[in-house]
């Protein structure tokens, strides 16, 4: 990867805002407190910030690194599913359409088709500036990244040679360490005790409790919300809709958005009388405005943007593109001209524990298993998307733009991650700077 000399202070600080502005300008107008929230988030410590500012990397890929991967991602290795925002904290559990528990990547709002180096180098910064704030030395971070980029190549090599590419996954019979632990934690959970903790029971019939967060709907709103879940209801495949769910509408909230890349975008969660009438088997369904994927800001050709009607279809065509057996409830609906992407608000998720990672021995066996799974979804990819929008077989390509150089792909990302790292600390602290001093008009730091 060839070097990249920092611009100076103040060009660096006129780049990061004109990135967050040219990518949240809208939903800053829109809802500058939402934004106030995100940006002091961010402004908590470099791992957050990294977090919040994917518009910011993608940049960068475009600008100053955009010869670092051609050695790696050239021809039809430049256009493959990414999963788009690729951090650590973005791997956790789901039960899977099969009914298995399976740990896998967990967040598809900023899924495109890009680099499929792009993944794993936002991945290898992300675990660079974690190891960091656990004082962990750079000999350690070199060691953690490079266990993850061979366990990713490994698990290529798997998909070159398995006759099922959604057969492998990360469950209860395999994972090790924090991996296992977040299955059986898990495991633990019910639908019963996520009900109980979001809706009450009144006249024999489960409505959303008036909780914090949560917004009683005008006739209006509703009507629309009810019309848009009719249309949503017709993106479930064909398989999915005869699997004995009664779609009944029993009640229908407003949300605030869900995590710190979702500020400002308008939310709902939907109550539906589930697999049957009992009252413990209703299910609860986000329905949450799409947002712009980052990569799409530098992947320009017409016919990628073209497949896709809206960011609520493109982040679930993404999902079942990225993510073998999806959730069964998973699809899109338009409200007022906006794309939505509707799933289950399911019990069965559970992310990691960074937090309880503190000795690099459990983190290497942790990071193993992200390699794999970050290999089965770029392997398994565009079994079920319905677009025809990647030639050729991903782990074909992948593995022969590897070859026998995995040592120099390592090599690569070990520089590149303690680099983008260290930039990455010194972009929170002009951001931090920046936000104090009002450059975000808008969104007034007090």
């Amino acid at each position: 990867m060839r070097s990249v000399e920092d611009p100076d202070r103040d060009g660096r600080t006129d780049q990061i805002v004109g990135a967050l502005r040219d990518a949240f300008s809208d939903l800053m107008d829109a809802d500058p407190a939402a934004f106030r929230t995100k940006f002091r988030k961010m402004a908590r410590d470099p791992f957050a910030f990294y977090r919040g500012s994917a518009c910011l990397f993608y940049a960068d890929m475009a600008g100053p690194y955009a010869a670092a991967d051609e050695r790696w991602a050239s021809g039809a290795g430049a256009r493959v599913w990414i999963q788009g925002d690729l951090h650590a904290e973005n791997f956790g559990t789901y039960l899977d359409r099969t009914g298995r528990l399976v740990f896998d990547v967990n967040d598809f709002d900023e899924a495109y088709l890009g680099h499929w180096t792009w993944d794993l180098r936002r991945f290898v910064a992300s675990l660079a500036l974690l190891s960091w704030q656990k004082a962990l030395p750079d000999a350690t971070i070199d060691a953690l990244v490079e266990t993850y980029v061979r366990a990713y190549v490994d698990q290529v090599h798997h998909y070159v040679d398995a006759v099922d590419d959604t057969e492998w996954a990360l469950t209860l019979d395999n994972a090790e360490g924090a991996v296992l632990d977040a299955l059986r934690r898990a495991k633990l959970r019910t639908r019963f005790a996520l009900l109980e903790s979001v809706t009450v029971v009144e006249s024999f019939r489960r409505r959303f409790a008036d909780q914090g967060g949560v917004r009683r709907l005008p006739d209006g709103e509703r009507d629309e919300l009810l019309a848009a879940f009719q249309g949503y209801r017709e993106t479930i495949p064909e398989p999915h809709k005869d699997s004995h769910v009664i779609f009944d509408v029993l009640d229908a909230v407003g949300k605030a958005g869900f995590g710190i890349g979702s500020a400002g975008l308008p939310a709902y969660n939907v109550l539906i009388e589930g697999f049957n009438q009992a009252l413990d088997n209703d299910v609860v369904l986000t329905v949450k405005q799409g947002n712009v994927a980052a990569a799409s800001r530098v992947v320009r050709e017409p016919e990628i943007r073209d497949a896709f009607e809206h960011d609520g279809h493109r982040t679930a065509l993404s999902q079942r593109a990225l993510q073998a057996h999806a959730d069964r409830f998973l699809g899109w609906t338009t409200i007022r001209g906006r794309g939505f992407v509707v799933s289950e608000y399911s019990p069965y998720e559970q992310d990691l524990e960074w937090a309880e990672l503190t000795e690099p021995e459990d983190m290497a066996v942790l990071v193993g298993q992200l390699g794999r799974a970050t290999a089965k979804i770029h392997c398994v990819a565009d079994d079920e998307s319905g677009e025809e929008l990647v030639d050729g077989s991903v782990e074909q390509v992948v593995a022969a733009a590897v070859g026998d150089d995995v040592d120099e792909l390592v090599a690569d990302l070990r520089a590149f991650a303690h680099e983008y790292a260290d930039r990455t600390r010194d972009d929170h602290r002009l951001f931090v700077d920046a936000f104090r001093g009002g450059a975000f008009s808008v969104v007034a730091p007090a």
